[in-house]
């Protein structure tokens, strides 16, 4: 915001270059304000508006002066008095000259913006647009100031109605914290506490459990093995709350003055942290981490060399080995010559939110989302008002469940320090982010001993079988946490070396509607079965549907993983139909199965193929949704 001030500053500066005349004649006002003029070369600011002050004390009238004085008082962010000094050189404009009257316009349109105070920005703004000259309308400070305007005017009208509330106590008792983040089921909240309010107070991270709507855990630091004497904050976590990026400033081993670091919750503990390298840290400013849901996407914010202006948003990717991508800079149309900063990727993995004072907006940072369409982030929308005003806006996080928005706010004036304090409010409906969410979480366990068991987890998309999310079950109790996209072509795909995989078909097994699902994994042995799940035929047909590749390609792999397993492919129908028909149907569905495998590289020897028609049911088939269950492939072990 100071930095924009500054370039109006020096704008104001050129401007009124017009001529070496003045609008009075004293000659020791005019040597006042030309050293006013030259402190403000060397950015004095407090010393020029002496001089400046000084200038009408002698003269009244001295329209340069007062103009002059205004400007440094908008830069000093002192706006009431700069408000109050130009309505008075307005009152001095006898007889009116149309060259002041655009002056003065113009200085009381920003501030009247500065302040929020919409309506009436319009109002002057609207007189200088009509009594400028040709020239000054053709200036590039002129056109972005009346994109502005008209987008102010525009949104007026859609302002929508939204209360904060301020969270309970014990949430805010430090003096300052801000950054808030939550897990999907809004279980912990994590968020930057700093001690105090001077340069040398530290920060940390810090946790508390909710217990109710209106009450949570009185908030403690998240661990001593990441909280530490540097300063630890502007963190983001999985869903799951066990993965977890931060920022820590100044610490030894960093490669800049502010780094990304990570660390992982094994067992319920955090590990100690680890600086995440050069493929994502820099010499220079690298903070404000953003994690997809499931941990897989790294969103940042960096100062360094190679992007787009001050701060740009820059993503990785972490591969399947654990390690990251290089990172990349999200270009246009995210970043822009000015600062990109605070991102936060919305759990669908499919909105992006951020701030930023380089796109169309109300005041210096505006919060902004962007979806993705066809693979690529779309041009960004506004938030509109209220969620952004004349002030800075420089984060929110919206929960899974698109309830509400948390955010910090900073609060001044009364003479005292600064205190910035966690809020929230309900989420707008009419602003769209996608399909709703289930967050819902289970358990995974040994099927012969109940033992927990850390599988990994995978929902996805059978249509293109991209992976939607993926997550670890904690081997301490075998929990874990998955989200379900109002979509029901999905399958959740549990897997574990040595175990027999488990397959879900989403829709069909309204496994979302599930709040405890337990998940038996089988020990790999001869005569073990499972239901070979989303494996789809057309209909009255042995061809595999596309949707089929997520567990085709899962079952090569698991025959990869385990070299000296060899399978039983059995094909199922319902009781449609003859006998004959049936069994020849079957089996010709197991061969399609058994080809796919053979062109991928298994060999022959390993798999054999049966069909058993409607011989087997796995249960009556007195109702369609019963034949449906029916209708399937099973794999033995052999």
């Amino acid at each position: 915001m100071r930095k924009y001030l500054l370039l109006l500053l020096l704008f104001w500066m050129a401007f009124q270059a017009r001529s070496q005349s003045y609008s009075v004649a004293d000659g020791r006002a005019i040597k006042l304000f030309q050293e006013g003029e030259m402190l403000l070369t060397l950015k004095n600011y407090p010393e020029a508006l002496l001089k400046f002050q000084g200038a009408l004390a002698r003269e009244e009238k001295f329209m340069e002066a007062y103009q002059k004085a205004t400007q440094v008082l908008i830069t000093l962010g002192r706006f009431q008095e700069a408000e109050k000094l130009a309505k008075q050189g307005k009152l001095r404009l006898v007889p009116i000259n149309k060259m002041y009257v655009v002056d003065f316009g113009w200085l009381l349109s920003n501030i009247y913006l500065k302040q929020g105070r919409f309506e009436e920005a319009i109002v002057e703004f609207r007189t200088v647009e009509q009594e400028a000259t040709a020239a000054f309308k053709l200036g590039g400070y002129f056109l972005e100031m009346k994109k502005k305007i008209d987008f102010v005017e525009n949104q007026l009208p859609q302002k929508k109605e939204i209360d904060k509330e301020i969270l309970p106590d014990p949430i805010n008792g430090f003096a300052l914290q801000y950054f808030p983040v939550l897990t999907a089921d809004g279980k912990q909240l994590f968020f930057t506490r700093r001690g105090g309010t001077s340069a040398f107070d530290k920060e940390d991270i810090f946790v508390s459990q909710y217990i109710s709507l209106r009450e949570w855990t009185s908030p403690e630091g998240i661990s001593p093995k990441i909280n530490s004497t540097y300063n630890e904050g502007t963190c983001s976590v999985t869903a799951d709350g066990n993965f977890l990026i931060f920022t820590s400033c100044d610490a030894p081993d960093s490669e800049g003055s502010c780094d990304l670091y990570s660390v992982e919750k094994v067992e319920g503990e955090w590990q100690s942290p680890s600086n995440m390298g050069t493929k994502i840290n820099s010499s220079f400013w690298d903070s404000q981490p953003s994690l997809s849901a499931d941990g897989r996407m790294l969103f940042f914010s960096s100062d360094r060399r190679g992007g787009f202006g001050g701060n740009d948003i820059w993503y990785a990717v972490r591969k399947a080995d654990g390690t990251w991508s290089e990172s990349k800079n999200m270009g246009a149309p995210i970043n822009t010559p000015k600062d990109e900063i605070s991102p936060f990727l919305f759990f669908n993995n499919e909105t992006l939110f951020f701030a930023s004072d380089g796109h169309l907006g109300l005041g210096g940072m505006d919060i902004f989302l962007s979806r993705i369409s066809e693979g690529e982030f779309q041009e960004p929308e506004n938030l509109g008002l209220p969620i952004n005003d004349h002030s800075d806006q420089v984060a929110l996080f919206i929960t899974a469940q698109k309830d509400y928005a948390y955010y910090s706010e900073l609060t001044m004036g009364n003479g005292q320090n600064d205190r910035a304090y966690l809020y929230r409010f309900k989420f707008p409906k009419e602003i769209e982010i996608g399909e709703n969410l289930t967050v819902t979480g289970g358990q995974v366990v040994h099927a012969k001993t109940g033992e927990p068991i850390s599988a990994s987890l995978s929902l996805v998309s059978l249509g293109n079988d991209s992976t939607r999310y993926q997550f670890q079950s904690n081997g301490q109790d075998g929990s874990f946490l998955m989200l379900y996209p109002e979509q029901d072509a999905a399958g959740l795909y549990v897997e574990k070396k040595g175990f027999l995989p488990k397959i879900y078909n989403v829709g069909r097994d309204s496994i979302k509607n599930v709040k405890d699902l337990k998940v038996e994994l089988v020990p790999i042995a001869s005569g073990e079965e499972f239901v070979f799940e989303n494996v789809f035929f057309e209909f009255d047909s042995f061809e595999l549907k596309q949707e089929s590749l997520s567990s085709l390609r899962r079952l090569h792999r698991f025959l990869q993983d385990n070299p000296k397993v060899s399978i039983l492919i059995t094909g199922h129908t319902d009781n449609l139909g003859s006998d004959d028909y049936n069994l020849k149907l079957s089996l010709q569905r197991a061969q399609s199965v058994q080809s796919y495998l053979l062109t991928e590289g298994t060999k022959s020897d390993r798999i054999k193929v049966v069909g058993k028609g409607f011989r087997e049911p796995m249960v009556p088939n007195n109702n369609p949704a019963n034949q449906a269950k029916n209708r399937r492939i099973t794999v033995s072990v052999q």
